[in-house]
Formats: C-alpha cells, structure tokens, sequence
C-alpha cells in the first residue's frame, strides 16, 4: 500500500498517491513536514528536506542523470520519492523511460548494479520523482513516437504501455483437458469448470459419475466379448456336431467322389455311375449295402466253439450285421450305423417281425434323420428335438442315446436307457457297466433247469453304447475263470475289409481280439446303453410320449 512521504497518509493505489499530491500538495501551499517551513515551492521543499532533514535517510537516492534530478543539486540530493510496485519484466523499460530523449547516462554500470539489487526481492518497488523537470527539456516515449514535455505525463503514458504488454508476453493458458487456449487464468479456470464441474461438491459428484461410467464402459466391452465369445463357441460346437449347413450326407459323399476324380482314384464315368447309384438309393430310402458285413455272429459262435479255454463262459446276441461309416458319414455317422445294426437284429427276431412299424428294408442315413423327425413330431423328447431345431435331414448333425430312444419309441419298441454317468471303479473303471451287461446277456438264459452250454447265442438285441464323441454296439459278453468280464462291441469305426476277415474259418484269435473291451478299454467319465425289452401297446407309448416331455434316463449309481 502506498503511502505519502510528505503527509505519510496512507493510499489505496498508486493512482490515488498521484490524485492525492496532485490536489494536495501540488496546486496547495507546500509546507515541510518536519518542520514549520512553509510557503516555498515544491523544488526549494525537496532542497530543504535533504539539507535540513539529511538525518531522516532516504531509501532509494536517483542515478545522476535521470529526469527529475533538481538542478544545482550537488553530489548528496536525492530526490523525493513515493513507492509503487511493477513487475520485474518491467524494469528495463521503467530505466529508459525515465531517461530525457537524446540524453546518455554516463552512470549505467552503476544504474544496472542498483536495478539487480532491487530484482532480487519478490516485488521490486518502483520510485517515481515528483520534481518539476527542467524548463525546455523533453521526454521521448521508449515504446512510440510520443514526446512529452512532462515527466509525470510519460510516466503514465508508458504504464499503459506496460499494462498491455503483461497481457501480451503474458503465460499461455491452455486446458489441460481440451487443449484450449484462454486469454488470462480467469478464462481458462471458468473452462475447466465446464469440464469438471467444479464445485465444493462437484468434485466429488463429477468424481463419480466418471466412475460409473469407466464401470459401464467396462461392463459393456465385457458383455461384448462374452457374446462374441459365445458365438465362436457355438459356431465351433455346430460345425463339430454338423449342424453348420454345410450339407448332410449326400454332399459330403459327391465331395468325395470329387476328391477320388482329382487325384485319379476314380474316373470321370465312375463318377456319374456312382452318383447315379447313390441318388437311387437315396430316392428310396435304402441304404446301398456296400459298408454292410452279414454272417458276423455265426463267425464269433464258430470262434469261441473253437476256442477252448477253461472256466470261461460266453454270451451272444441274436444274428446281427455290421454296418461301417462311409465317405458319406465318416466323421459323425456312427449313431445312425449303429442303430442299423439293431435294427437289423429286430428284424430276425419274431418277437419284432409281427410289428408293422418296422421298416420294410435298412433305411439310409437320410431315412433315419427323417424317422427321428417323424419322433420328434409326435412329442418325443421336446428338448431334445430343440437342441437340433427340429432339422436332422440335410445336416451332419450327431444323435445319441436319446435320440435312438426316440425312435424306437415311435416305433412302438419298448426302450430304455441306462446312465452311468460316473466311474465305480479304479483309474476311471466302470465295472458296474460291464456288470450290468453280463447280467443283460446271462440272466435269461440261467432260468432253465438244465445248466446252460459255455458259448451261449441268445434271441437278445445288441446293446446301444454311446459316450461323448462316439458309439458303439455291445453285441456280447465274455466271462473268465478269473471272474474278469469283457464285452465284444461292433464299431462302426471299422472299415467291411477288416470285419470281412473275420468271415475266414481260418481266422485267428488276434483279429478276434480288436472286439474284445476289457474296462480298461472303457474310461470315459460317462457311459449310456439303450436296450430294447419288448414292444409297446398304443397306451403305453402314449404315456412314454407324455412321460419324454421331462426325461430322465435310469441312473447307476
């Protein structure tokens, strides 16, 4: 706060320290403050007060040479000063200002020296003169062509000089969150404002809405992945399964007659004889025989009758054939041969032949998507007819336990499916499987009085084996003297060439072997088997109908 060094009252600014000596002290009678001189002008005062008063010490003594300076005053006048603050940057225009136009100071090294004393405080003061210039001389303007004849006149004129160039070589205000640039730091607070909306609580409501939405944000790339996810998922599991409509069986076979033609494996007339043939067979729903194998059965009696080991007794199904997958269905077709392969044993079996449902012939691939969609019409297991949307024909689509379930039921056979939907032994075992299908087999045949023959053919059909990825067809058991059991299973895996070996009278126990399933063959987690007990009346298939809408199969254990 400025403050008068002739009164010493107290200004507001240094605009009201001029309006005050300029009403005060200027245009009134001047009269020394330390004493009771008065009635001079304001030269003879300032003269006055620093040889009469030199004890009081003035702060600041001017540079010789600079305006203001009283003439005649010798080597100790100083002049009167009042304070008031610019900022550093202004002091070397403040030093050229205050010197006379055409007028070289010979005191500059000195004048510098005192100028940097006075940069090193926070605030330098700036001292302004308030003598009277000398008659005729004239003060040029540093920063435009203006001259003044008055000191006091150029000082105020330079200062609003300096006020814009403080706006101009002021710092740069930029947004640190936009990047915007703000005239002056009012602007650029008012801006960041808009962004954050900064308040006592702003902060902290703003704080959190930004955090609700990184977490809605967030939320949403994860759902986004998830469902992304799950569409490869489901893409994948429907191109494994063959529901990618990529073509059922009849595509897949001309593909491979395709690929036989390229390579040279089949002739370009081989190929439309063949197609020809396939699209027959397919018309009339037949299968074409060609991966059939007959006299199987006959051949394993015929083996075991040979086969004379002590203590160990054998149970046989009733004749069945062997049907093998095709370049039509390699891949995915071996639930559909299987159930060829019992119903080509229901077939011989008079207990089946009086039922009119069965078909006439072995129906192809084709035919038995279309009969378990005719299953599926009725009311046959919904959900499982969902998992497939209803569409078998045309697809490479799997089908299982419950879907050969779904069949036979619609065609009046009395089935049922068994799971064994967990290991009962050790390293991943299921003797309880193998005990079961012992007793399947065994049981009918030891109700007689008489003590049964160790190699047994019952009338019994195949047993259905199906676990994740594959299925297979039990079609007898085999029980050493030890107690150990093995099944004998038809694959469909394997190709008519190797089964057709079997036929031979002369073949050994080793190719009889590959039937041969002991349970350390069989560790897979889960096991189911469809067996066929009988044949339903209208009724009880109208129950089994109502009953598949939630069904459970048995389980063990």
């Amino acid at each position: 706060m400025p403050v008068c060094d002739i009164c010493s009252e107290k200004l507001s600014c240094d605009s009201a320290l001029k309006t005050h000596l300029l009403l005060t002290h200027l245009e009134d009678e001047v009269a020394c403050p330390l004493c009771s001189l008065s009635g001079v002008s304001y030269d003879e005062l300032n003269f006055h007060i620093n040889t009469a008063h030199s004890e009081t010490g003035r702060e600041h003594t001017p540079a010789t040479g600079e305006p203001g300076y009283l003439e005649g005053e010798s080597e100790t006048g100083a002049g009167l000063s009042t304070v008031s603050h610019l900022p550093e940057t202004h002091n070397a225009v403040k030093k050229q200002m205050l010197r006379p136009a055409g007028e070289t100071s010979g005191n500059d090294g000195t004048h510098e020296k005192t100028r940097e004393d006075d940069m090193m405080e926070p605030h330098t003061s700036k001292h302004r003169r308030l003598s009277s210039p000398s008659k005729g001389r004239t003060f040029s303007c540093p920063l435009c062509n203006l001259v003044c004849t008055d000191c006091f006149v150029l000082q105020e004129h330079v200062e609003l000089h300096l006020q814009d160039q403080a706006v101009s070589d002021g710092a740069v205000h930029v947004c640190p969150m936009c990047e915007v640039v703000c005239d002056d730091s009012c602007s650029l607070q008012e801006h960041v404002e808009l962004h954050l909306n900064c308040s006592p609580a702003g902060d902290f409501y703003g704080d959190m809405r930004f955090a609700q939405q990184l977490q809605e944000e967030d939320k949403r790339q994860r759902k986004e992945e998830e469902a992304k996810r799950e569409v490869e998922e489901f893409t994948k599991l429907q191109r494994q399964f063959g529901l990618d409509n990529s073509g059922g069986y009849r595509k897949q076979m001309e593909r491979s007659m395709e690929r036989a033609v390229s390579r040279g494996h089949m002739t370009p007339t081989e190929f439309h004889m063949k197609r020809l043939e396939m699209m027959e067979t397919l018309a009339a729903g037949m299968d074409d025989g060609q991966t059939r194998t007959t006299g199987l059965l006959s051949a394993l009696y015929s083996f075991y009758q040979r086969e004379r080991q002590d203590g160990s007794r054998v149970w046989l199904c009733s004749e069945s054939e062997h049907f093998s997958s095709s370049d039509g269905d390699r891949g995915w077709g071996c639930g559909y041969r299987n159930f060829q392969m019992l119903l080509s044993s229901l077939k011989r079996l008079e207990q089946y032949t009086t039922l009119h449902t069965l078909p006439d012939s072995f129906p192809s691939i084709p035919r038995v998507q279309a009969l378990v969609e005719s299953a599926w019409a009725e009311g046959i297991d919904p959900q499982g007819a969902s998992q497939f949307n209803r569409k078998l024909k045309g697809t490479r689509a799997w089908i299982g336990a419950t879907e050969i379930y779904a069949v036979l039921t619609s065609l009046q056979l009395r089935a049922r499916v068994v799971d064994f939907h967990q290991p009962t032994g050790p390293g991943d075992t299921h003797p309880r499987l193998f005990q079961w299908v012992k007793n399947y087999f065994s049981l009918p045949s030891s109700t007689g009085p008489r003590v049964p023959p160790r190699v047994v053919k019952t009338n019994l059909p195949p047993i259905y084996l199906q676990h994740q990825g594959h299925s297979r067809s039990i079609v007898g058991v085999e029980e050493r003297r030890n107690g150990s059991i093995c099944v004998v299973v038809f694959d469909p895996g394997c190709s008519p060439a190797e089964m057709r070996k079997l036929l031979n009278p002369n073949a050994s126990s080793t190719q009889f072997n590959r039937l041969r399933k002991f349970p350390a063959h069989l560790k897979r987690q889960q096991y189911q088997v469809v067996v066929v007990e009988g044949v339903l009346s209208e009724e009880e298939k109208q129950e089994r109908v109502i009953n598949s809408r939630t069904f459970q199969a048995e389980r063990i254990p």
